[in-house]
């Protein structure tokens, strides 16, 4: 044989039934049945004859390994290939196994009597009949075939015909805005008074914030400089001493000195340029002052020069510096203070649920403490900006949106008929606390929600079913128009089996009540 078969090592206490197991998990195989060494197994013809059927049930070739006299011949007589060894069962040929094991009719005796021979004698027989019996028997035959005729008639009448119905239902979309009210207080959801509860998250934060101090305090101002031209009024020459005081005369005097000694050469109109700077008392910005304006000389030297300033004098800075002020401090306790709510907002919303959202306008912060603020500075501190390190405990209230659309799916149900559903994955919501709130007379929170969602018309099949068998088909079409609750512009179709059937089965049964969908 090309291929080895499979073992299959019996023991003494099997029998056909365990033998049949585990031929089940061997389908179109060639399986050797090893009896054991010591005693020996299924003695009976029987036994072979039970699992030879399943074998080839299985598609399977037997073959037996044994040395029991009894089973060899039962073997042989079944037709089974039996070896004494392994060994032999891989060289020899197999038989394929007799499929019948019982006699059929031309193996009975050749001396059994034949029918015709027990025909006098057997009681089922029949007797010879004369021509007027033969007569009834036809006619009762045939008024037999006509009243089973009339019979079959009568219920392929009732059973066979059958109707399929289209009907589209009536759709439409409904609409609902409900007032919710957030009361956490309440222990659950009052779909009734539209009132929801809600819960309190609290995160404790910390940040950062700095600010541009807005306080000045002066230190020594930056004194204007520049230079005038002494002109002689006399035939002398006039010597002009450092530290001779000019001025001007338009408006406020605003008093320079010269910063050098000079001398004027004796001549009416000669003249000598000399540099000068504003007094103390004419520091900073005042001190600059356009050309033309220094015209006047204080002192003894007054009838003997005159003085002006052909350029403009300038360096002249009025100079303080930055301090802390109530008002930094105050603004960034503000600016502090909005940053840690912000950012306890966010940190809150990435510990909600997907229904879960946080009522806005409740985001406050609940605990401050002085030692958890960190300035960089105290009032009156010089210094450009003022830093703010503080942390706080932020709190707010949140709902769970899903018993808000529970309301608004409530609200949306009281204004279906009777004989309307609303279609469940067509629901959908629109605003919610994050779209914002209000405070109603009594201070409790309110939020609006929105819902829309198909309506459909619920239509009874059974009912329609039990209402149309029997009737005409012009009937039947006037009951759907009249009675249903359907589309419009979309009529009923009746459809018959066979067509031209007058009415619709007068089995309900036979009738198929099927539903298109509107358009949306």
């Amino acid at each position: 044989m090309a291929n080895r078969p499979d073992y299959v090592q019996l023991e003494t206490g099997d029998d056909v039934t365990s033998v049949r197991d585990r031929l089940s998990f061997l389908r179109g195989k060639r399986v050797l049945l090893i009896w054991p060494e010591d005693g020996t197994v299924l003695t009976r013809k029987l036994d072979l004859v039970l699992i030879q059927r399943d074998a080839m049930r299985r598609a399977i070739r037997l073959g037996l390994v044994t040395h029991d006299p009894q089973v060899i011949r039962h073997a042989r007589e079944l037709d089974i290939s039996t070896f004494e060894t392994i060994g032999a069962s891989e060289r020899g040929r197999w038989r394929r196994g007799r499929g019948k094991v019982f006699t059929n009719r031309f193996q009975r005796p050749k001396d059994e009597p034949l029918p015709d021979d027990l025909k006098e004698v057997a009681s089922r027989i029949y007797a010879e009949e004369d021509a007027a019996n033969r007569k009834w028997r036809l006619l009762r035959r045939a008024v037999g075939i006509l009243i089973f005729a009339a019979i079959a008639a009568a219920i392929g009448y009732v059973v066979l015909p059958s109707a399929t119905v289209t009907l589209v239902p009536a759709r439409s979309r409904l609409q609902a805005l409900t007032t919710v009210i957030v009361d956490p207080a309440v222990p659950g959801i009052d779909i009734e008074n539209r009132v929801i509860p809600a819960t309190t998250l609290s995160v404790q934060i910390e940040d950062t914030g700095t600010v541009e101090t807005s306080g000045s305090q002066p230190v020594e101002n930056a004194t204007a400089s520049g230079s005038v031209i002494f002109i002689n009024k006399t035939a002398d020459a006039v010597t002009i001493p450092a530290g001779t005081l000019v001025t001007t005369s338009a408006g406020t005097p605003i008093q320079f000195r010269t910063t050098q000694d000079a001398q004027v050469a004796g001549g009416v109109g000669l003249q000598i340029e000399t540099p000068i700077e504003a007094l103390q008392t004419s520091s900073g910005a005042i001190g600059n002052v356009d050309s033309g304006t220094i015209n006047t000389v204080i002192g003894p030297l007054a009838d003997r020069v005159d003085v002006r300033n052909v350029s403009a004098t300038e360096g002249g800075a009025t100079r303080t510096r930055p301090v802390i002020a109530q008002a930094d401090v105050d603004n960034l306790l503000f600016i502090v203070r909005q940053q840690l709510q912000t950012r306890a907002y966010l940190e809150m919303q990435s510990r909600l649920t997907a229904t879960q959202c946080i009522i806005v306008d409740t985001v406050q912060i609940g605990e401050e403490r002085d030692d958890w603020k960190t300035f960089s500075g105290q009032i009156g501190d010089v210094t450009d900006t003022l830093s703010l390190t503080m942390r706080v405990v932020v709190d707010a209230l949140v709902v769970d949106e899903a018993f808000a659309q529970r309301i608004a799916l409530a609200e949306m149900s009281r204004q279906l008929q009777p004989n309307q559903a609303i279609q469940a994955d067509s629901v959908a919501y629109e605003l919610g606390c994050e779209s914002g709130t209000s405070r109603d007379e009594s201070g409790r929170i309110t939020f609006q929600i929105g819902g829309s969602g198909i309506v459909n018309a619920i239509v009874d099949s059974s009912a329609i079913q039990q209402q149309l068998a029997g009737l005409p088909v012009n009937d039947a079409m006037a009951y759907l128009v009249t009675t249903l609750p359907l589309q419009q512009g979309f009529a009923p179709q009746i459809s018959l089996w066979p067509e031209g059937f007058p009415s619709l089965p007068l089995l309900a049964p036979r009738i198929t009540i099927q539903f298109q969908e509107a358009p949306a």
